[in-house]
Order: structure tokens, then C-alpha cells, then sequence
């Protein structure tokens, strides 16, 4: 009986113990991210798997990152697999959130860019976003966009549409490029590409005109405007004259006045020296500006100035004599601004 009471009281205290070392781990793997807003983790790919514990650590705290770190080496986690990108909630579990990385369940990034003037700042956004940098994008665009109509790095601007896109950290460069060029597609149906035909343009061209509509004002309702104002110079064999095409060839939108050194630059891009369009877009635009162009309505207006009062739209003139005093009063406007 001695015997059996010693056995019962060991086997007693070994459950406690044990109970108590599994209440311990339940405490330690149920515990929760106590950050205030989500938090994303990147694990490069190369990435070893102390480098692994290094950025959970960083990224969500010591305490928590170690916990999460500590159950996802006792799982045997592979670095390999645990490459990619995770969201962590606030109030996540350290169990959760080890057994996504331990599965590479990763969370998509988000892809959103406007206001974008060039291709090159549109290859650095999705660098910045996703985990390819911007020459492995540009490469990937030579390699898709001419075969899809786009000729060369002047008309690159022309496949994209800002927009907002989901893709994998992870993701490589082509499927990217495909991604954007498959919305760009879709947007330029039947009916589009039909009255583009019938303004006489490739969407190439459209889309060149609408950067330079987007140049010319921030004003969406005047936009339609001002679009067909391009479409009748171009209809007329006229020089486009445009200041936003000049600001692009000197590289510098900021200049609001241009003077006789800017219009005289030899560049492709000066309209005020070549005739037709420039050789593509000068930035990326919005999809309601190529709307804007393929159903300007009909107008006779074949000049436009700044207004003096500043207000960010526009004079517009059918004649270069009623232009002459657009322009006139809104450079006296200027100069009483010291605008130089």
C-alpha cells in the first residue's frame, strides 16, 4: 500500500507538471500581437533561418517576434519556404502566425499608382511595393510590350492604366507586366479601339494625347475641352504648341513660364518645332482621360492660355488674333506676380 501511494503521488505530481508545461506552452503559442496597427513582415529570398528570427523579431517586437520565431524553428521551419510577405493583425496568436510562414501562406501586397510622369517612375513604384526591383520590371517590359504593339520605351507608358493591383511579394517581373498589360486590354474593347480608328488614332495615340490633356489641367470637367482642342490642331496638320511636352523635354514640369531658351530645344518632345505627336506619352494616365479624349465634344477652339485669374482653367479661342489677348492679359498676371 506504501508502494502504490508513492507510485499515485508521483504519477500526481508528474501531471501537474506536465499540465502545467502544457498550460505554459498553450500561454506562450495563444499569445497575440499587441500591436495597434498591422504590421508586414518580409523575408527576403536567401534569407537563413536566423536571419528569419532577426526580422520577426524586428518587425513585431522582441517578446512577441520571439515567440513566433521559437514555434516556428520547433515546427521545422525551411527559410526557403518562409520566404515571401505576411500581414500580422494586431490581436494575431503567435501559433497563427508561425504556421503561415512554416506554410508560406503569404499575404498579397497591394500595387496602387497615379500621378506618375514616366516609365522610370513607374518601374521604381513597383519596386518599392513588391520584392523584383526596377530593372528586373524594365527588362521584363522589353521582353512583353513589343510583341503586344508598343515599339519602344517612348510608348511604355501607353500599356498602363493606374489602378490599384493584387499580387504575391514573391511575384516575378512577367507576371507583373502581364497583369498590367491583361487590365490595359480589357479597357481598350471593341468600342473604344473603333473611335479611336475614327479620330484617326492608335491607342498609343490616344493615350499621348490624353498625357498631354492631363499636363494641360487638373480640371477633369475641362479636359474633354481641352482634348478636342488638340484633335482639331492635329486634324488641321497643325504644330500641337503644347508647354506640357516642352516641360517634359527639358525635364522640368515646375517651370510656369517658359521662355524662348525652353521652345527652342531640340527634342522630339518640343511640339513647338515638330509637327504631330510626340514620340508617346508623357506620363501615364488616367482612364477617364482617354475617355475624355475619344468623346471630346465637337468645338471650333483651336488656342488655349491659363486664365489670369489662376484658377487653374482655361481661356480658349478660335483665332490666333483673340489668343494673342488671352495670352497678353494672363502674362501681365504674371509679371504683377513676379512670375519670371
Amino acid at each position: 500500500m506504501k508502494k502504490i501511494k508513492i507510485i499515485l503521488i508521483s504519477v500526481a505530481v508528474l501531471l501537474v507538471v506536465a499540465g502545467g508545461a502544457l498550460f505554459l506552452a498553450w500561454r506562450y503559442a495563444t499569445s497575440s500581437f499587441g500591436g495597434d496597427e498591422p504590421v508586414r513582415v518580409n523575408i527576403p529570398a536567401g534569407t537563413d533561418a536566423a536571419g528569419v528570427r532577426a526580422i520577426l523579431e524586428e518587425g513585431l517586437g522582441s517578446s512577441f517576434g520571439g515567440k513566433v520565431a521559437t514555434l516556428w524553428e520547433r515546427q521545422g521551419g525551411s527559410p526557403a519556404v518562409a520566404h515571401g510577405s505576411y500581414l500580422v493583425e494586431p490581436g494575431s496568436e503567435a501559433i497563427r502566425v508561425s504556421r503561415a510562414i512554416m506554410a508560406g501562406r503569404q499575404t498579397p501586397v497591394r500595387l496602387t499608382y497615379n500621378n506618375i510622369r514616366t516609365f522610370g517612375q513607374l518601374a521604381a513604384r513597383v519596386g518599392d511595393v513588391l520584392e523584383l526591383d526596377s530593372a528586373s520590371f524594365s527588362a521584363a517590359c522589353d521582353t512583353l510590350l513589343p510583341s503586344a504593339g508598343f515599339s519602344g520605351k517612348e510608348q511604355y507608358a501607353a500599356a498602363f492604366l493606374p489602378d490599384t493591383y493584387e499580387f504575391y511579394w514573391t511575384v516575378e517581373p512577367g507576371v507583373v507586366v502581364a497583369k498590367l498589360l491583361d487590365h490595359s486590354g480589357k479597357f481598350w474593347n471593341a468600342e473604344r479601339r473603333k473611335k479611336a480608328e475614327e479620330l484617326g488614332l492608335s491607342p498609343v495615340d490616344v493615350a499621348t494625347v490624353a498625357s498631354i490633356v492631363e499636363e494641360e489641367t487638373n480640371k477633369a470637367d475641362e479636359r474633354p475641352k481641352v482634348a478636342r482642342l488638340y484633335l482639331n490642331r492635329i486634324a488641321k496638320g497643325m504644330q500641337l504648341q503644347a508647354d506640357p511636352t516642352v516641360k517634359f523635354a527639358v525635364g522640368d514640369f515646375s517651370l510656369r513660364r517658359l521662355t524662348g531658351k525652353h521652345l527652342a530645344i531640340e527634342s522630339p518632345y518640343n511640339t513647338y518645332k515638330v509637327k504631330g505627336l510626340p514620340p508617346g506619352p508623357i506620363r501615364v494616365v488616367e482612364a477617364s482621360t482617354i475617355d475624355a479624349v475619344l468623346n471630346a465634344p465637337e468645338h471650333k477652339y483651336l488656342y488655349m492660355c491659363a486664365k489670369s485669374d489662376f484658377s487653374g482653367y482655361h481661356d480658349f479661342a478660335e483665332t490666333y488674333d483673340r489668343h494673342r489677348i488671352n495670352s497678353a492679359r494672363y502674362h501681365m498676371a504674371l509679371n504683377r506676380k513676379g512670375i519670371r
